[in-house]
Parts: structure tokens; C-alpha cells; sequence
């Protein structure tokens, strides 16, 4: 079993940045996918970002690339999001998830565990 934990979300202005966080329980965090994924209230939960187990590989929804950037820390079991010139349109519940393997993957049912989830709120 593993337990995810957001955190670092909130409300920033257009142009801004933030870091989301998300602390993994369990001693099997280094060999597994790891996964960023937002949903908007009345639409389906997307892809966001993903990050291979060792950290080497990362894989980015077009509407982020360039802009987020997904990164890990093994020995602290702990997955980041960088979030950089944030616009209005990526307001969302953001939600870590992992995989059972160690390479990427896109789609939403590729991931077993997910977090409770953090809010972010970019204002125009």
C-alpha cells in the first residue's frame, strides 16, 4: 500500500509560479512511475506530467510543456511539480498518482495509488 500526500498548492496571480509536493509512503517509491494529474469541477481528471522511476524520463501534457517541470527525490520519497508562468486556464484540483512499474505513462488508469489532492488557483 501507498499513501500520497499534496501539498503546496494555493492561489497565485497569472504569470506566477508554484511548487506542488507529493510525500509517498512505503519503501517501493523508487521503483515506481510517478504521475501529476488536474481536474476542473465538471470535467474529466487530465494528464499532466509524469516522471520515470529513477528520474531519468518525464513526459508532459502539450498544454504544460515548456512551462511545468515534474522531478523527484528518492532518498526523501518525494515528487515535485514545478509550475511556472501559470495561466487562469490551469486552475484545478492537481493530484499525484503512482504506477505499479517503473516507466511512464499517460493515461490515468496506469495509476493505482493516487492523493487526496491540492488545489491551485491562478487569478487573471
Amino acid at each position: 500500500q501507498v499513501h500520497l500526500v499534496e501539498s503546496g498548492g494555493g492561489s497565485v496571480q497569472a504569470g506566477g509560479s508554484l511548487r506542488l509536493s507529493c510525500a509517498a509512503s512505503g519503501p517501493t517509491f523508487s521503483s515506481r512511475a510517478m504521475g501529476w494529474f488536474r481536474q476542473v469541477p465538471g470535467k474529466d481528471r487530465e494528464f499532466a506530467a509524469a516522471v520515470s522511476a529513477s528520474g531519468a524520463n518525464a513526459n508532459y501534457a502539450d498544454s504544460v510543456k515548456g512551462r511545468f517541470t515534474i522531478s523527484r527525490d528518492n532518498a526523501k520519497n518525494t515528487v515535485y511539480l514545478k509550475m511556472t508562468s501559470l495561466k487562469p486556464e490551469d486552475t484545478a484540483v492537481y493530484y499525484c498518482a503512482a504506477r505499479e512499474w517503473t516507466t511512464i505513462r499517460t493515461a490515468l488508469t496506469e495509476y493505482v495509488y493516487w492523493g487526496q489532492g491540492t488545489q491551485v488557483t491562478v487569478s487573471s
